[in-house]
């Protein structure tokens, strides 16, 4: 038993240090990533009214659709106009700038009102076989001058943005031919002689490089997280495991995020294929949770359509069903997401991710020239960027590339240090190997106003401790409960589907530190031996951290680790962009 568990403890470690190198040596490229892919926004400065007056703006949509896309719609329509120019839509993508016609219609102001919450695209999208062709191209250069738009702004996947790209460049030679077969006059040459054209990245799987998130993909996440917490219900009565197929056919983003969100028992995506044999590893896992103690009535299992192992074999959730069913006895269902995960309303994340990537895109094509190169506006964190477009685009294709190859480190690097950091957070929460050997007690406590993600912060403190051997303890009730002694040990088991939960489940209040008494915290914290503390909270929580700082040359027991995660709904926590819950309150607004 012993050399059994020494194996799953080595197995566990490996792989957490072989994704951490990853990670670390991802962080070391970032910046330099960032200076060569990345240039500052125009976000923030002063936009003058009708800067730009009598220029031209098309906006179309083309590929999947995403949730968001109407919002960045909505907002190149209302800047541009702002800015002096005249906006139109082309409607039905591609096909309707090559069908002309009422396909191109001029917006309004008032044409973009009651759309920003609205999910897929209002101005239509379709797939266009038409514009592959040199006379479909022909058609639509034609189309866009005979109405004087020079300035294009394209939504949609990395496909529809190439071919926005190839269109610029091969923009003057269609006017020579137009010109040439006296469809268009000489004059076209000279007023109309370079193409301006700005992407954004509409797309719920997060496969495209040089951006953190894509417009569509918070909502898509909300749409799987919305169905797994009803599923869990029926799950947890009838003690069913699920295997949930979810979309990412070359990108495993979203059930990467939906399983840390759901505490997800396993998940398969195609950037990080499963050693050796999965279907053993599997049983394996399941086993040793339950050897070790970890009690569920349900298991979770996220699948995305596109995951395969490590010889390029695809996994389906009937091979994971047939594991499950036949090795370890259990009942399983199959549920297929499908087009559910592009449905429904705006999340207010995206919401405003769609306006402030259309806002930019608006200035970043009136300060266009044909020198500069084309771009696409990217997230870089929290701040908008401009990337130039094909640079993007050539690494995304190189994913492919390398997923063919099956070279999935590259896959990972290439794809940024954000997916990276989530796979590290998947396989500490994943593989929790309980270490007995608890040499330090860590607390936490809630401090300010209950906040959305106060519990899943707990669940994530509780699963690192037990498997760094520290002693996870909760103080109930903040500051007040520590000193009535309400300090609870707190085990694996204690925070199964507590990441869904709202609110505090140990219990807050909004006093700071030393509102209740630096002195008694301080004899507290020492009576009940604790060696480091996390406080989870608003700016009360950032205040008591910072009144037991400067008391430590007085109280030698406040001498311990003590970290802030901030969580509050007003966001009004100094030196962070987004603090825990503010997201939640977010979307409860817009609902």
């Amino acid at each position: 038993m012993e050399e059994e568990d020494t194996m799953w403890e080595e197995i566990f470690h490996n792989t957490l240090d072989r994704i951490l190198k990853r990670h670390m040596s991802l962080e070391a490229n970032a910046m330099k990533q960032h200076e060569e892919l990345h240039l500052p926004s125009a976000e923030g400065i002063p936009l003058v009214a009708g800067a730009w007056m009598g220029r031209r703006i098309a906006v179309f949509t083309s590929g999947g659709d995403s949730q968001g896309m109407n919002a960045a719609v909505r907002a190149i329509v209302r800047v541009g106009m702002y800015l002096g120019c005249k906006v139109y839509y082309i409607k039905e993508g591609y096909q309707g700038m090559v069908d002309g016609g009422e396909n191109i219609e001029e917006a309004t102001w008032f044409s973009t009102s009651n759309m920003i919450h609205v999910g897929g695209t209002l101005i239509g999208s379709a797939r266009c076989m038409d514009f592959k062709e040199r006379w479909g191209r022909l058609k639509a250069a034609q189309n866009l001058i005979e109405h004087g738009i020079t300035n294009l702004i394209a939504i949609g996947g990395d496909g529809s943005l190439t071919g926005a790209y190839c269109f610029r460049k091969e923009w003057p030679s269609l006017l020579r031919e137009l010109v040439d077969r006296n469809i268009l006059s000489q004059d076209v040459l000279t007023d109309c002689s370079y193409l301006n054209i700005v992407g954004l990245v509409g797309s719920i799987d997060n496969d495209f490089c040089g951006t953190s998130m894509t417009i569509g993909v918070d909502s898509a996440l909300h749409r799987i997280q919305e169905a797994v917490d009803d599923i869990m219900t029926t799950a947890v009565s009838h003690k069913r495991a699920f295997v949930l197929e979810i979309m990412g056919r070359m990108c495993g983003y979203l059930p990467l995020l939906a399983g840390i969100s759901s505490e997800a028992t396993a998940i398969f995506i195609p950037e990080d294929p499963p050693q050796g044999d999965w279907r053993q590893n599997l049983c394996d896992q399941l086993i040793e949770k339950s050897k070790a103690g970890e009690v569920r009535r349900t298991h979770i299992i996220l699948v995305a359509e596109g995951a395969i192992d490590h010889s390029g074999n695809p996994i389906k959730c009937n091979d994971v069903q047939k594991v499950l069913s036949e090795r370890m006895k259990m009942d399983v269902r199959v549920t297929v997401l499908g087009h559910v995960q592009r449905g429904g309303n705006t999340s207010a994340f995206d919401r405003l991710l769609g306006t402030r990537m259309g806002a930019e895109a608006v200035v970043a094509l009136m300060e266009s020239s044909p020198d500069t190169p084309a771009y696409v506006i990217s997230l870089d964190g929290y701040e908008i960027v401009r990337t130039p477009l094909m640079k993007a685009v050539e690494q995304t294709k190189k994913v492919g590339e390398m997923l063919e190859d099956r070279n999935f480190d590259e896959v990972v690097k290439l794809r940024g240090p954000v997916k990276s950091l989530s796979a590290v957070i998947l396989i500490i929460l994943m593989y929790i190997i309980l270490n007995l050997q608890r040499m330090y007690r860590i607390a936490m406590v809630h401090v300010g106003h209950p906040a959305g993600g106060m519990n899943a912060a707990a669940r994530g403190f509780v699963g690192v401790c037990v498997s760094k051997g520290y002693e996870p303890v909760f103080i109930y009730d903040s500051w007040k409960g520590l000193c009535k002694n309400k300090v609870r040990h707190v085990e694996w088991n204690d925070v199964h589907h507590w990441t869904s939960a709202g609110g505090s489940l140990i219990g807050t209040s909004w006093e700071t530190a030393s509102e209740v008494g630096i002195l008694q915290i301080a004899r507290k914290l020492d009576e009940h031996n604790i060696s480091g503390l996390v406080i989870v909270g608003g700016f009360e929580a950032f205040q008591s951290a910072y009144e037991m700082s400067q008391k430590r040359k007085v109280y030698p027991e406040l001498c311990i680790p003590i970290n802030v995660i901030p969580a509050s709904i007003a966001n009004n926590i100094p030196g962070v962009s987004v603090t825990i819950g503010c997201d939640t309150a977010m979307n409860q607004i817009c609902k």
